[in-house]
């Protein structure tokens, strides 16, 4: 599919529907980059449905802890938790996951939308670019740590767990370089302080957000039917949002020009997300493996859609496995016990 900027401007000034309500009693709910923005409206949407947990996953816990007393005060909501998670810091991903095998239960919707975007190289403490370790290497990380707990969940409570990852409409407009493309190790390389000059660090954002759906993908592709747990990408819109504070000069300017004439505000833009947690409960299989935008399924970009942008997908999903089991071999155990192998590249 071809999103034109008219498109965007257009999809911008639509009415947008009022959020969709479910029955989340009992049921546990976890947010990443719950303490603002679209996190912290989304987060705000379910506790008024009355979740059994719903667990607040931030990085700072003093405004975690600002977070969950807005929230109290806001919904009347009482039960939510702080759990404290730091997407560039591989050894906080894995800290969640040990706390939620000990503590967590059952886990009924977990909601990737922590994200940062950056246009400087910054290495994580894990020395890789650290845009690209929080947006795609510590979602997937968590998402895959987190699926025994999910599939658990739809065994013993015959329910529809899912598994919501934050894109954006700005996949559309990048591609992998072929040169990056056909490389083994092309994570590795769009990771590297190598890789990353000022010139290619221009659209890094944009490619994690099409890197977001191809992981989508991947793993529905690999997910049996059996196994219902429904993996779905969604795009919150062009909002106003804190992601955009390291702009600065002309380009600060322009989003600021932008936001005033297009933008949602994030209240209106985590209706989206909650759409895609919550919608079809009847037919929840309509959403697996699906990218959504305005409050329906929507075609991803036509590089996705490519022969080489399958083969990126797969490729880059290899290469996933095998950079996220030597971080955690329980990745490369779920992987191997829970999903199928038999995807050709």
């Amino acid at each position: 599919m071809h999103y034109s900027g008219w498109a965007f401007i257009v999809d911008q000034w639509r009415t947008q529907p009022s959020v969709v309500k479910a029955d989340l009693t009992g049921k546990t709910v976890i947010v990443l980059g719950a303490n603002t923005g679209l996190g912290f409206e989304a987060t705000k949407h379910f506790a008024t449905m009355n979740p059994g947990r719903l667990i607040l996953a931030c990085r700072s816990q003093s405004k975690g802890e600002v977070a969950l007393d807005k929230l109290k005060a806001d919904t009347g909501y009482s039960k939510a938790e702080l759990w404290i998670i730091d997407l560039a810091d591989f050894s906080s991903v894995k800290q969640f996951a040990d706390k939620f095998e000990r503590d967590g239960g059952r886990l009924d919707v977990l909601v990737e939308n922590a994200a940062i975007a950056s246009m400087k190289y910054v290495p994580s403490k894990d020395n890789w670019e650290t845009s690209l370790q929080v947006n795609n290497l510590s979602t997937p990380l968590l998402a895959l740590l987190l699926l025994p707990a999910m599939i658990r969940t739809a065994e013993q409570y015959s329910t529809t767990p899912r598994i919501v990852v934050v894109s954006s409409s700005m996949h559309y407009w990048v591609k992998i370089n072929k040169d990056v493309s056909e490389n083994p190790d092309m994570l590795k390389t769009l990771g590297s302080a190598e890789y990353c000059t000022n010139k290619n660090m221009m659209d890094r954002y944009a490619l994690t957000k099409l890197f977001n759906v191809l992981f989508v993908r991947a793993l529905n592709d690999r997910l049996p039917s059996s196994i219902p747990v429904i993996a779905s990408a969604v795009d919150p819109g062009y909002c106003y949002s804190e992601l955009r504070r390291e702009f600065s000069g002309v380009m600060a300017v322009f989003d600021w020009l932008l936001e005033r004439t297009l933008a949602f505000t994030a209240e209106v833009g985590s209706r989206r997300l909650i759409w895609t947690a919550l919608s079809h409960q009847d037919q929840p299989e309509k959403l697996r493996g699906q990218y959504s935008s305005n409050f329906h399924m929507t075609e991803v970009s036509d590089f996705v859609l490519s022969p080489e942008g399958v083969k990126a997908q797969n490729r880059s999903w290899d290469e996933l496995v095998d950079i996220l089991g030597q971080v955690d071999p329980r990745v490369t155990a779920n992987v191997q016990k829970y999903l199928s192998h038999d995807i050709t590249v």
